[in-house]
C-alpha cells in the first residue's frame, strides 16, 4: 500500500518515538527523508541519522533521538507538517515564516535542497514550507 504523504508519516513516527522515549526510530527511506533528518541534526534536534536496508533490501532511515536532562524530556517539543499535499504553501526570501520567536525551526525545500529557515534567509532563497519543529 502507498502513503500519499510520506513526510507526514516519518514526523509522526519521530514525534511518536520522542514521546515514547525510545531511544532510535526505523522508517522507509528516500532521499527527501534523509535531507528532512540531516536538517534536524544539523540544528540539534536529533543526534544522529544513518540510511541502510532492511531484510528485503529496501531502504531503511533510522534516526537517533535526542534526549536532555535526567528526566530524560525529548529535544523535540513538537513537529508539525505545514504544506501538505492538498495545499502547498509557498513564501518568498522575505517571507520565511519565524517559529516561536526564532526558538524553532521552520524547514523549506528550495531550490537549492532542503535547508532551515536560517539558511534560507541567509541565501536569500525562499521555496516551499514543509514542516516546523520545536
Amino acid at each position: 500500500m502507498s502513503m500519499s504523504d510520506p513526510i507526514a508519516d516519518m514526523l509522526t513516527r519521530i514525534r511518536n518515538a520522542a514521546r515514547a522515549k525510545l531511544p532510535t526510530v526505523s522508517m522507509p527511506g528516500s532521499k527527501m527523508k534523509m535531507a528532512l533528518s540531516q536538517v534536524f541534526q544539523d540544528c540539534g534536534f536529533v543526534a544522529g541519522t544513518s540510511m541502510g536496508e532492511d531484510a528485503q533490501g529496501h531502504k531503511e532511515l533510522t534516526v537517533e533521538l535526542k534526549y536532555k536532562g535526567k528526566r530524560s524530556t525529548p529535544v523535540i517539543e513538537g513537529i508539525q507538517r505545514i504544506s501538505k499535499p492538498s495545499c502547498r504553501v509557498y513564501v518568498g526570501s522575505g517571507e520565511i515564516p519565524r517559529v516561536l520567536g526564532g526558538l524553532g525551526v521552520a524547514v523549506l525545500s528550495t531550490s537549492q535542497g532542503i535547508v532551515s529557515d536560517r539558511t534560507a534567509r541567509s541565501k536569500n532563497i525562499g521555496g516551499e514550507v514543509l514542516c516546523y519543529i520545536w
